[in-house]
């Protein structure tokens, strides 16, 4: 949130605070601890790429029935392919607002990488991790795809997507995302364009965001 920070907090651009060179930073979670070791002590990345221990991601599992779900060609990039990989051209330009939001979904989780094994957790490839607190308060509403691509005056063309998120930031080891980098690289899709982070998209005006939000 608003109040949230981490090691690129003070870097700032025309007031968009920024990951990396390129990425747009959005809010983050407020775990961050300048003083304490499990933020700051860096991490051998192996296969994500670009990403710093202390800083705050929120991971996206998109779902649908009109993708390969279940199947070796489930993950792909850019995700749309997998989600609308079953249909042929004719029958997707039919699509209504309503067949897309009643058959493409997204989960999605926030956390704060520490550089600490008693938060791995092996399989963030999956979906969002239920265990405890984690998965355990979600808010559900539609909106649409997203990134630095869309904003308050482009919008999506992939929309109403349902999203389900979870409304709590968590705690989760730099080895737990690396091992996730690591199984996208093992898909038979190339993966590459997600091993780094990609920007954060400005933040929905009232105006045009979903009334229709409501707990899990």
């Amino acid at each position: 949130d608003e109040a949230g920070k981490g090691p690129a907090a003070d870097e700032k651009d025309d007031d968009h605070r920024r990951l990396a060179e390129e990425a747009r930073l959005g809010y983050q979670c407020r775990h961050y601890d300048e003083n304490d070791a499990r933020f700051a002590m860096p991490y051998e990345w192996k296969h994500c790429v670009g990403m710093k221990v202390g800083e705050t991601y929120e991971v996206h599992w998109p779902h649908s029935a009109a993708g390969a779900c279940g199947t070796t060609n489930q993950y792909q990039t850019p995700f749309y392919d997998g989600v609308f990989c079953n249909l042929d051209m004719d029958t997707l330009v039919t699509l209504g607002a309503q067949d897309i939001a009643n058959n493409v979904g997204v989960q999605a989780q926030v956390f704060t990488i520490v550089n600490d094994e008693t938060y791995y957790y092996p399989d963030l490839m999956r979906g969002m991790v239920v265990d405890g607190a984690m998965g355990s308060d979600i808010a559900y509403y539609t909106g649409s795809t997203t990134g630095t691509s869309r904003d308050n005056t482009i919008c999506s063309q992939y929309s109403p997507i349902t999203w389900q998120v979870d409304r709590k930031c968590h705690v989760v080891s730099a080895s737990s995302f690396d091992k996730m980098c690591a199984d996208m690289k093992a898909q038979r899709d190339d993966m590459s364009d997600d091993l780094y982070a990609h920007g954060s998209r400005e933040l929905v005006a009232d105006e045009w965001a979903a009334d229709n939000g409501k707990l899990l």
